[in-house]
């Protein structure tokens, strides 16, 4: 009776891991997942703001008080620098690697004056940037990106009034993300 009882719960426990393995990789054997959909929008390097209806890609806004942007980037040439001013009562960036994993994050409140300037880098191109360090990366925060060439971010900003709205939009349409240049 109990060898019985041992390979029923063997079993059930076998089908619970194999079903959370295939959840989980599906993505990977789709090419649906968020890098890839993040891909589809245009080209890399610039941030394109999300509508409230999925486009062909399914990516969409559909939080009413935030307006979102987004930008795929590669480091594999060199560093990707983000930048954005703007006045909006809160906003936030988060970097991904190519597997949806969060690299970093950040918002208005640890940034320097309020404004995005960032720099993603491999470390071996974080010791050059450090070695001879540029005049226009006094105020950047540095960030490595360790395993990953490729990434996208996501930029958000806050927008919970109509008043608010055109702020907002004019933040994520003046922000940039491009490959740096000393």
């Amino acid at each position: 009776m109990r060898s019985v009882l041992f390979a029923i719960i063997t079993g059930l426990v076998g089908a619970a891991l194999l079903h959370i393995v295939i959840i989980l990789a599906l993505p990977q054997f789709t090419g649906k997942d968020a890098y890839t959909r993040v891909l589809g929008l245009y080209e890399m390097d610039s941030f394109f703001a999300l509508g409230s209806e999925p486009g062909t890609t399914g990516l969409a806004n559909d939080d009413p008080f935030l307006r979102v942007a987004v930008c795929g980037f590669s480091i594999d040439g060199g560093p990707a620098r983000f930048q954005a001013r703007g006045t909006v009562p809160f906003w936030s960036l988060s970097i991904y690697d190519a597997n949806s994993n969060e690299v970093f994050s950040m918002n208005d409140q640890t940034s320097v004056n309020g404004n995005l300037d960032l720099v993603v880098a491999t470390p071996i191109q974080l010791v050059e940037l450090r070695k001879t360090p540029a005049e226009s990366l006094a105020q950047s925060i540095m960030v490595e990106m360790p395993e990953q060439q490729e990434g996208y971010a996501i930029l958000r900003a806050i927008a919970p009034t109509v008043s608010i709205e055109e702020a907002a939009r004019s933040f994520l349409a003046e922000s940039s993300c491009e490959p740096f240049r000393r």
